[in-house]
């Protein structure tokens, strides 16, 4: 074999050895980039069911705000610019709809994959989230120390050992804070509807303490339903809780719902059932006593999911969200 020969043999081993290297150089990017596809795509999917389940039970709602969310973070992959439209489905595992799962399916093109041939030319990656919107019965973050029966016409509940409530969200309403005993309660003499979050028979509670749970909740730990003293003698319109109240108008807080109240003055206790989200538009007050005016509104809190239907008052909006794959 002459010198002209090998060094022909050699030309096309390089030629040939060079084509590999390309074509497992094209792939790996090729591959890095169907990756970062995939991970956008999971990452839109999950935005899209946490959105969602933030109203649910409101199915309508949930589907059309996931949509939404997958349309927002579609870069080259929403319906309309080569994706396809995502799946969104809402399911029940508690006692209403609370349960949303979302597909995501878009194309992930190659850029050098597809010199050998159209099948490389593009993939479709999908990935899907499901969030849960659970019943809570222990609640950390935002709660205030006012209270509300149960009774209240727009909570809507049953007057049940376990009642469901169907709250009206954003209408206008009243809460009045007096002593519940002169206002034609059987107990509770000196209970202005004020609520200590120490827990039971811990002690009196004063204006400042008071003042600062409603500024910015109560950070200990969790508060689950039960039973919480009255916070006697603390009345409504002390000019630290009124200061307070000027503070949080127009921000979202949580106020104990209670169906019982029992005992006078400072042993009187209240049966908290659950938690319901509160805006405060204004207040009045009258001597001792007070007005506050203001709407129901959802909520999404961290605390402690309840199973199965436990939790005390189902229904009342307050919700903690989790992604649950």
């Amino acid at each position: 074999m002459t010198k002209n020969n090998e060094r022909g043999q050699s030309m096309v081993i390089t030629v040939v050895f060079m084509v590999v290297l390309l074509g497992f150089a094209a792939l790996v990017i090729d591959v890095g980039s169907w990756y970062r596809a995939h991970r956008s795509a999971q990452s839109t999917a999950d935005a899209a069911a946490l959105a969602g389940a933030q109203v649910l039970p409101d199915s309508q709602n949930a589907s059309a705000l996931a949509l939404q969310y997958v349309n927002k973070n579609s870069s080259g992959g929403g319906p309309g610019t080569g994706g396809t439209t995502p799946q969104i489905t809402i399911t029940q595992q508690g006692y209403e709809p609370d349960t949303i799962t979302v597909k995501v399916t878009r194309p992930a093109p190659g850029f050098f994959a597809k010199v050998f041939g159209s099948a490389f030319g593009s993939v479709n990656v999908s990935r899907s989230a499901t969030a849960r919107a659970y019943n809570v019965y222990g609640v950390r973050n935002g709660i205030a120390p006012i209270t509300i029966n149960y009774t209240h016409p727009l909570l809507h509940c049953t007057r049940t050992q376990s009642p469901t409530c169907a709250p009206e969200f954003g209408v206008p309403t009243t809460l009045t804070l007096e002593d519940i005993h002169q206002a034609g309660g059987k107990d509770a003499a000196g209970a202005f509807g004020l609520i200590n979050l120490n827990g039971v028979q811990s002690g009196n509670i004063g204006a400042g303490e008071l003042t600062n749970w409603l500024l910015n909740g109560y950070q200990d730990h969790d508060l689950t339903v039960g039973q919480y003293d009255s916070a006697p003698s603390a009345n409504f319109n002390n000019s630290q809780f009124t200061s307070a109240l000027d503070q949080v108008i127009g921000q979202e807080l949580l106020f104990p719902v209670y169906r019982l109240l029992k005992g006078p003055g400072s042993n009187a206790v209240y049966d908290i059932i659950g938690w319901v989200g509160f805006v405060i538009d204004s207040y009045s007050t009258s001597g001792s006593a007070g007005t506050i005016y203001g709407h129901f509104t959802r909520y999404t809190t961290d605390g402690t999911a309840a199973e199965n239907g436990g939790g005390g008052a189902q229904g009342l909006g307050v919700h903690k969200i989790e992604l649950t794959n």
